[in-house]
């Protein structure tokens, strides 16, 4: 009996140990690998990178519109820019223009 007792407890306190290291085990794989887990992280600074990139690029092209169209709100409208801008619309050139024609 008393030998029964000691392995009984050896056992309980083993079991105990295993179902703790298995719960632990189980919670850092899908820390590391899950789909909030350090590889998705990385993942996801990659995708930040590309997008930032992306705005820095959006952000130049916009400055740009807003500087032509800042020249044509403007009391005195920018006349070179005018005057490109109706011949790209209506397709006109002036006489003393030359015109390249390309494949």
């Amino acid at each position: 009996m008393v030998i029964r007792r000691g392995v009984r407890s050896i056992l309980i306190a083993l079991a105990l140990y295993l179902v703790s290291g298995a719960v632990v085990g189980y919670f850092l794989f899908h820390a590391q690998h899950g789909a909030r887990g350090l590889e998705a992280l990385g993942g996801l600074r990659e995708k930040l990178g590309e997008m930032e990139v992306e705005i820095a690029a959006l952000t130049a092209e916009r400055q740009g519109w807003e500087k032509r169209l800042n020249l044509m709100r403007d009391q005195a409208v920018d006349r070179d820019l005018l005057e490109e801008r109706g011949r790209a619309v209506l397709g006109r050139i002036h006489r003393n223009d030359v015109v390249v024609m390309g494949r």
